[in-house]
C-alpha cells in the first residue's frame, strides 16, 4: 500500500470516527470533509470508495442501529428515540429504519427480545446490511 493511500484511508477512519461518536449530533459533509482535510466531492468519493457506502449512508445506517439497540433495551417510545438518535423527523426516521432494517421501528421492537450475550456477538448478528 502507497503512503498516499494509507495517508488518505487515515483521513476517512478520521471522519467516520467522528461520525461514530457524534451520530446523534448534525453532520454536514464540509464539516466531515474539513476533519479530513480533503474537498467536500473528494470526501465523498474517498469515502465511498474506502467503505462501500456514502457518508450520508453510513451515518443513517449508524443512527438506525443505535435506535434498534434502544428499542429493545429501553421502553422509550419511537419519537422520543428518533430525536435521540438525531433523526429530526418521525417519517424520515421511520422510512429509513424500515429501508434498512426490513420492517417498521415498532415492528421490529415487538418482534426483539434483550439478549444476554456479548455486545460483539449482538452488533454482529444484527447489523443491517446497506443497500447503497
Amino acid at each position: 500500500m502507497s503512503r498516499a493511500v494509507e495517508e488518505s484511508n487515515r483521513a476517512m477512519l478520521r471522519a467516520r470516527d467522528a461520525m461514530d461518536r457524534a451520530y446523534a449530533e448534525p453532520l454536514d459533509i464540509p464539516a466531515l470533509a474539513r476533519i479530513a482535510h480533503v474537498s467536500e466531492a473528494h470526501f465523498i468519493r474517498t469515502f465511498r470508495a474506502t467503505f462501500g457506502e456514502t457518508p450520508h449512508r453510513y451515518l443513517q445506517r449508524r443512527r438506525v442501529e443505535r435506535a434498534m439497540w434502544l428499542l429493545v433495551e429501553t421502553e422509550r417510545d419511537v419519537t422520543d428515540i428518533c430525536f435521540a438518535v438525531g433523526f429530526s423527523s418521525l417519517g424520515t426516521f421511520s422510512r429509513t429504519f424500515r429501508q434498512i432494517v426490513g420492517e417498521s421501528p415498532t415492528g421490529f421492537r415487538r418482534r426483539a427480545t434483550p439478549t444476554n450475550v456479548p455486545s460483539c456477538f449482538t452488533k454482529a448478528w444484527t447489523r443491517p446490511i446497506s443497500f447503497g
